[in-house]
């Protein structure tokens, strides 16, 4: 098989030219499906692979994302040599929504995520019979990788996370104490879900002075392409989605021990969407030697969305990782 470690990521400076040509292209020939998950809800999948290929990472993404909003990432992994596959999390994306606001982020129970995501394996990765089998998770998508690793022990080879959500980021110490029953008892007084405190639907934010990234150019394609397919659009999350991410986070805390694929997980240094402190409370939790954490320092949370010094430095430690040359134990 041809070496692919050779590849460069893909670069800002070119950004434009790599997405509208070799980015695109290789989009075309993607494969997409549905596979039925709890309750019945359609779930969209897509893959990009190769016949030579024989080891896969999953793309677990993020809250309001889309595997539309990876194709650059997923670009570079299918470079290095990787077959991909990404699915969108039930209430996103291509998949059913769960309630009739359709901008709602929104989850009935948060374990819902994990069963959806092992149906993704039973269904459509495992017969393929790959020979290794990693996964690449960010935010809400680190905090369903990490349920998933704690409860599947045996499917992954090697895991990465990028800012996951170990914890939601709060700089009140008040509404710290109080959010997660405030939240409970809100969403048992309604009869349908709403969006919670002062969210609201979608809305294209600026560039300027957002948490997610320093990078105009991957910022703006975002926003270009949740305009172009607003199907894709997710605004704010209701109350029950907070409660049950917040008690999910912890459940990743409290289970980290039963985590046996070799894990890393990249922190963003300047991240102001989730809490760094409790990524360090899962690592400690961890079994010795079964995990490890980087921080990129100055990077925001969308690490894989990131400008080139910060998004290059975390794509390069999970490729050395997966390959298996990072001091993770096995």
């Amino acid at each position: 098989m041809t070496d692919t470690s050779s590849y460069p990521l893909s670069q800002e400076a070119q950004f434009s030219q790599t997405m509208q040509g070799p980015v695109a292209e290789l989009w075309q020939h993607r494969q997409e499906g549905i596979f039925h998950g709890v309750d019945g809800l359609r779930i969209g999948w897509m893959a990009m692979t190769h016949t030579k290929n024989d080891k896969v990472i999953v793309v677990v993404n993020g809250r309001i994302e889309s595997y539309w909003k990876y194709q650059e990432t997923i670009y570079d992994l299918f470079q290095k040599g990787y077959d991909v596959f990404s699915l969108d999390h039930r209430g996103q994306g291509v998949s059913d929504r769960l309630t009739t606001i359709h901008d709602l982020g929104h989850i009935a129970e948060f374990d819902d995520y994990v069963t959806d995501l092992k149906t993704l394996f039973d269904q459509v990765i495992t017969p393929r019979g790959y020979q290794q089998h990693f996964m690449l998770g960010h935010s809400m998508g680190g905090t369903i990788s990490s349920l998933f690793l704690s409860r599947f022990p045996n499917i992954i080879d090697r895991a990465a996370m990028t800012a996951p959500m170990h914890g939601i980021y709060l700089d009140n110490p008040v509404m710290k104490k109080i959010s997660y029953p405030l939240l409970r008892l809100i969403d048992s007084l309604q009869t349908q879900p709403q969006y919670t405190f002062t969210q609201k639907g979608y809305v294209a934010k600026p560039f300027i002075d957002n948490p997610y990234t320093h990078s105009e150019v991957r910022y703006q394609w975002f926003r270009d392409l949740y305009q172009h397919k607003p199907e894709l659009q997710i605004g704010g999350p209701s109350s029950r989605w907070v409660w049950q991410g917040m008690q999910a986070s912890q459940h990743c805390i409290e289970q980290a021990t039963n985590i046996q694929a070799p894990l890393l997980i990249i922190q963003a240094g300047n991240d102001r969407i989730v809490d760094n402190d409790k990524q360090q409370q899962f690592l400690a939790a961890m079994q010795p030697g079964k995990g490890q954490l980087i921080t990129i320092d100055g990077a925001n949370h969308e690490l894989l969305f990131e400008s080139d010094i910060y998004r290059n430095q975390s794509l390069n430690a999970i490729l050395s990782h997966f390959a298996n040359q990072s001091t993770v134990s096995q």
